[in-house]
């Protein structure tokens, strides 16, 4: 059965149609490629792969403890965020959630598989597709789960951390759990200063969603994890899964990248210097371009960009099956200076300004 996809990074479905690697746009990973001592903690894992991995990641939740400075039974591995965002819903069973539009899809998606209720509340682009205080107002006892991205994907908003906080406290009046997708958290140019961490100790209706997917370009491994002051829903949610869930290699992957500190450095310095060059160069092809705050930007042409740019070798996320957008809406990755340059040298192409 072939298989309508959701998602960017479908790289296999253009190496099938056209024989050759593209230009990936559409993924929003880290463009300096798989650290090294991550590549070499793999291979020396693949040598033990004949035993079955740790199904309590302790030497990993041991050392993420140590990393987020949270307790280590506060923590749970799974095979990716989007493995966790699954477990948690199986683990509740909310028969009312709120998502935020747009947003990531596997909130939505998660939620349906326990035929959950789910309320969009609609983010607009007068306000920059921000949450708003108005959301305060569609949080009531009736709701179970409310799932917030921070920053957002695929807007780059961020939510004011005093609004957050508000947000926290009236889902816990409310009985409701706030399911907080920080996954993309460690690009902001001060993660500390927007995490919700540091609230795991006095609300116990807190979690939150953190991956090692994005940062250090480990899409391939599928490694996640999440944190919560709420010790009886971990437990919950590892029951909601196979007990196998984060293979030997990815546990291995995982305590290698956390030694990473330089990599991370230095990419933090590539984006914060590629976000607005490229802000400025979609700019200046007529495009309009959102102030985002990760390693992407949410654009708008008039013009088909996706299809003529597939055809010359390079994907970008359309956006339009995104609840909340429509079509000309785009997504596009932040990459090194000569990947984005070869972007916009194609979009110049396609947009019919190559003399420009």
């Amino acid at each position: 059965m072939q298989q309508k996809l959701t998602h960017g990074g479908d790289w296999a479905g253009f190496e099938a149609e056209y024989g050759r690697p593209p230009l990936d746009f559409s993924a929003n990973v880290s463009p300096l490629g798989v650290p090294w001592a991550v590549r070499r903690a793999v291979a020396k894992a693949a040598r033990q792969a004949a035993r079955y991995p740790d199904p309590l990641c302790r030497r990993l939740t041991e050392a993420l403890a140590r990393h987020e400075s949270v307790k280590q039974e506060q923590i749970l591995c799974g095979n990716g965020a989007a493995d966790l965002i699954f477990r948690v819903v199986l683990a509740k069973k909310p028969r009312t959630a709120l998502v935020t539009a747009p947003t990531f899809a596997e909130y939505e998606q998660a939620l349906e598989t326990v035929d959950c209720r789910v309320k969009q509340h609609m983010l607009t682009e007068e306000n920059g597709f921000a949450v708003t205080p108005a959301i305060l107002e569609e949080i009531t006892p009736e709701l179970d789960m409310l799932f917030l991205c921070e920053p957002n994907n695929p807007t780059g908003a961020l939510t004011e951390p005093d609004l957050l906080r508000k947000i926290l406290e009236r889902c816990a009046a409310c009985g409701t759990l706030l399911v907080v997708d920080e996954c993309f958290n460690d690009w902001l140019d001060d993660p500390a200063a927007h995490t919700l961490k540091g609230e795991l100790g006095r609300f116990s209706n807190l979690l939150i969603l953190k991956a090692f997917t994005k940062l250090y370009a480990m899409a391939g491994l599928r490694l996640g994890y999440c944190l919560c002051g709420d010790e009886a829903l971990l437990k919950a949610m590892a029951r909601c899964g196979q007990p196998w869930a984060v293979s030997g290699p990815a546990q291995e992957a995982g305590l290698a990248a956390l030694g990473e500190h330089r990599y991370v450095a230095r990419l933090r310095a590539v984006i914060q210097a590629e976000r607005p060059w490229l802000t400025s160069q979609l700019a200046g092809l007529g495009l309009k371009v959102l102030q985002g705050s990760a390693n992407y930007l949410l654009l708008y042409s008039e013009k088909e960009l996706a299809a003529p740019l597939r055809k010359l070798g390079v994907l970008i996320r359309d956006c339009s099956n995104y609840p909340g957008l429509n079509k000309g809406w785009y997504r596009v990755a932040v990459r090194t200076r000569q990947e984005n340059r070869q972007l916009i040298a194609t979009l110049r192409k396609v947009c019919g300004c190559e003399n420009g």
